[in-house]
C-alpha cells in the first residue's frame, strides 16, 4: 500500500493556493510523493480556468470586486468562496493517475460521506449534461458526467492538470451561497443540514483511504515547499501576464 502525505491547510489567496499546488504537483513527478491537501481561502476569489479569456469575466457582474488569478487547469471559472477544496498530486505511475479513476474515486467517495450525514447528493449522468450543457462561464453552471449534484444544483466539481509524470486534480465542494455568486447555492442552502468542514474531512478520508488503497499520513507544508510556492507565486500567479494571458 502506497502512503500519501495529507495536509490540512489554512486558508490562503488564491495566487498562493495554486502556487502550492504546483509546487506538490513537481514534486509528485520529481519524487513520486502523493499529497492530499484540503485548503480554503482568505477572501472571495475567482479562478478562471486555464483556457478562458480574461475579458469574459466582465460579463458576470456579481464577481467584479472579487480577487482573480487564472488557475494551470481547464475548465469553467469558479468562484472560491463558501467553500471547501482539495487537490491530489500522484505520479503518472500510480493506477489513479488515470484521470477517470482519480475523478470517479473523489466524488463517488463524497457522495457516501455526505450520505452518512444525510445528504443524499447524486453523480450527473448524460441526461444532465443533455440538459445543462458545459458552456457556461462559471464551472457551476455546467454539467459534466460524474459532477456531484444535490437536487437540480451542482455543488462540487473537479479539474485535473497533467505534467511531466504527474497528474494534480483539484475541486470545490460549496458549502454556502456567496454574494459573488448569488446565483450558486451550496449545500446548507439545498439542506436541512450545517455542514462542520473538519467532520467532512475526518469522515471522508476514510472512504478515500479505502477507495485510493493508500496510507494516508498527517503532514504539512515544510519550509522548503513554502519558499517554492511563494516564489512560484510571485513569478506566475500574481503577474498580470499570467492572469490576463488569453
Amino acid at each position: 500500500m502506497s502512503v500519501a502525505r495529507v495536509i490540512i491547510d489554512s486558508a490562503g489567496s488564491g495566487s498562493h493556493n495554486m502556487a502550492v499546488d504546483e509546487v506538490l504537483l513537481r514534486q509528485a513527478a520529481s519524487t513520486g510523493q502523493v499529497t492530499l491537501r484540503f485548503y480554503s481561502w482568505s477572501e472571495p476569489t475567482l479562478s478562471l480556468g486555464y483556457f478562458q479569456r480574461f475579458g469574459d469575466r466582465a460579463n458576470h457582474a456579481d464577481s467584479q470586486n472579487a480577487a482573480c488569478v487564472r488557475r494551470a487547469s481547464g475548465g469553467g471559472a469558479i468562484l472560491h468562496h463558501h467553500e471547501l477544496t482539495y487537490s491530489i498530486a500522484v505520479p503518472v505511475q500510480d493506477r489513479f493517475a488515470n484521470s477517470d479513476l482519480l475523478y470517479l474515486a473523489f466524488h463517488k467517495t463524497l457522495v457516501k460521506t455526505l450520505a452518512a450525514t444525510g445528504i443524499q447528493t447524486r453523480l450527473a449522468d448524460a441526461d444532465d449534461v443533455q440538459q445543462v450543457g458545459n458552456a457556461a462561464f462559471l464551472c457551476f453552471q455546467r454539467r459534466s458526467v460524474g459532477d456531484i449534484v444535490c437536487g437540480n444544483s451542482k455543488i462540487t466539481g473537479s479539474a485535473q492538470r497533467r505534467w511531466r509524470q504527474a497528474l494534480t486534480q483539484h475541486g470545490s465542494i460549496l458549502l454556502k451561497r456567496s454574494p459573488s455568486a448569488p446565483e450558486l447555492l451550496g449545500l446548507t442552502d439545498l439542506t436541512v443540514c450545517e455542514i462542520n468542514v473538519a467532520d467532512l474531512i475526518a469522515g471522508w478520508l476514510p472512504n478515500l483511504q479505502t477507495r485510493l488503497e493508500m496510507e494516508f499520513e498527517p503532514s504539512e507544508l515544510g519550509a522548503s515547499e513554502l519558499a517554492e510556492a511563494l516564489e512560484l507565486q510571485q513569478s506566475k500567479f500574481d503577474r498580470i501576464e499570467w492572469t490576463e494571458r488569453r
